[in-house]
């Protein structure tokens, strides 16, 4: 049996369990106890969250990326602006692994940063720059050239980065694409959602809240061509018609068609809907979407069919609501 006397004579897998309980600001003080841990930590760790760093973020980062080079997953994400370009360059050059990159709330980042990312990071899943108004769209669609393997992109708030253009490049490059939040980008139109509709068939979930210029030919576009889409956010969206909500609703038996021929049907559909402040729908339009989608609720405590702000919509229910009152009303009525 092997005598530990030591810190240093733990062995590798004992130490990685053992920092596998610690929260990740412990398993960097750890990785200076000695060159044994160190190596061991910078071989082993493939997911870090810096996001407990209130100061100082940058210089940390740019300490760690030489020394934890296996990562796979690393959150960036900031109260307050602190990352800056050359972090960002540092990881990019150090950490050829990344597939997860939490960068929200980067404020201070420039081109550079997602030219850096999208030189070396072909393998990238997933990209969160949320909040990163400074990009441009250039640089986004360059970065979506390289980076084809994206399977979650969130640009909410990216006002700067998000056209038409930067949209028809990653609907053209990023054909893997599955969630989409594209919140508050206020520049992009038709011609935009109707890109990607076209190139990421595999698209489960899109956020065009405060996307205030689309109309009903991106939706329709969306149930047409993406047969998987699972929610759909479209809050202040004040273009959007009935017209948009019965291809909603056609688009399952489309689907169903679709699926028989080649085995893939999915019998939920869409299960999250915002149409808050989309004030020109009817509840009509809005009803045959909620029967079309059993997943859809309005009923209290399982809001997924969102109509606030819409109130000629207050007649929306749906099946779990109309169930209870179709019993009720089955009662036969007591002779007077």
């Amino acid at each position: 049996m092997m005598m530990i006397r030591e810190w240093k004579d733990i062995p590798d897998e004992l130490l990685m369990q053992i920092l596998s309980l610690l929260d990740d600001q412990t398993v960097i003080t750890a990785s200076h106890v000695c060159h044994g841990w160190r190596d061991s930590i910078s071989f082993a760790l493939t997911h870090l969250s810096l996001s407990w760093c209130s100061k100082n973020m940058n210089n940390l980062v740019l300490s760690l990326a030489p020394k934890f080079t296996k990562l796979h997953t690393l959150i960036l994400r900031q109260d307050k602006p602190q990352l800056e370009d050359n972090a960002v360059e540092a990881v990019s050059k150090f950490c050829p692994d990344l597939q997860v990159l939490d960068l929200s709330k980067s404020f201070k980042l420039t081109d550079r940063s997602l030219y850096a990312i999208a030189l070396s990071g072909c393998d990238l899943r997933k990209l969160n720059i949320s909040g990163c108004s400074t990009f441009s769209d250039t640089a986004l669609a360059y970065l979506a050239s390289l980076c084809r393997k994206l399977k979650v992109l969130n640009l909410c708030g990216c006002v700067k980065a998000v056209s038409d253009t930067a949209l028809q490049a990653i609907g053209h490059y990023c054909n893997e694409l599955q969630f989409l939040n594209l919140g508050w980008c206020e520049q992009i139109s038709d011609v935009g959602v109707m890109s990607l509709a076209y190139g990421c068939p595999d698209l489960r979930t899109l956020d065009l809240c405060g996307c205030v210029l689309i109309t009903d030919d991106s939706v329709i576009a969306l149930a047409n061509r993406c047969p998987h889409l699972r929610s759909l956010g479209l809050y202040y969206c004040k273009n959007i018609t009935d017209r948009a909500m019965y291809s909603l609703a056609q688009s399952k038996v489309n689907n169903k068609m679709w699926g028989s021929v080649n085995g893939e049907y999915d019998e939920d559909g869409l299960r999250s809907l915002n149409i808050s402040q989309c004030t020109s729908l009817t509840p009509s339009a809005v009803q045959a979407v909620c029967d079309s989608f059993p997943a859809l609720h309005t009923c209290s405590g399982r809001h997924s069919l969102i109509i606030s702000g819409c109130l000629n919509l207050t007649s929306v229910h749906c099946a779990c609501c109309i169930r209870p009152h179709r019993a009720i009303n089955s009662f036969p009525h007591s002779a007077h």
